[in-house]
């Protein structure tokens, strides 16, 4: 009997402890499913991202060499734009483009680019609702770069954002295009 005295409450104490284990292990798988989810969220976004990007750079390989331009007035709106003019495309190629090998490629006012809206081609910022119903927002830079010992191509980069994030792209894509590809 003295011995079961001295016992008295040890099992309380091993049921408060393997509470404690258990908590702990059940609040692990919780993180686990919590930082899972938001990652699966990511990688959607993502995808959705390098989907409207392709899109939009399937445009420009859709059409004719020359038809590979933007709208004017869409143009000024971007030129206004800080997110547009912040990344590092605008700011490295198009900004103060050096007359060789970068240059501009002019805008047009009518032409390919009429309609309204203005097809998207042809409209360097947009938003576009993809598959997952979110919108995006698709910037798409166009300027002249000529290789050392080439002929002078259009280079396409379309930057696909989270408008709610602006400062980070889910998708980037470049492309050139040469003359070749047909007046």
């Amino acid at each position: 009997m003295r011995r079961a005295s001295n016992e008295a409450g040890f099992g309380l104490i091993e049921l408060l402890i393997a509470m404690v284990m258990l908590n702990v292990g059940i609040l692990a798988l919780v993180a686990a499913f919590s930082s899972g989810s938001i990652a699966l969220g990511r990688a959607s976004k993502v995808a959705n991202a390098a989907t409207l990007a392709e899109m939009q750079m399937e445009r420009f390989r859709g059409v004719k060499y020359t038809a590979i331009v933007q709208d004017t007035t869409e143009w000024n709106s971007a030129v206004a734009d800080a997110t547009w003019t912040a990344d590092t495309v605008y700011q490295s190629n198009m900004k103060a483009p050096i007359p060789a090998p970068k240059a501009l490629v002019p805008t047009v006012t009518g032409g390919v680019c009429t309609g309204s809206p203005v097809p998207a081609a042809c409209d360097p910022s947009r938003t576009a609702t993809a598959a997952d119903g979110r919108s995006y927002r698709v910037d798409t830079y166009l300027y002249f770069d000529t290789p050392a010992n080439g002929q002078q191509l259009k280079t396409v980069t379309v930057v696909v954002r989270d408008p709610s994030q602006t400062n980070r792209s889910l998708a980037r894509l470049s492309s050139t295009f040469d003359s070749t590809t047909g007046q």
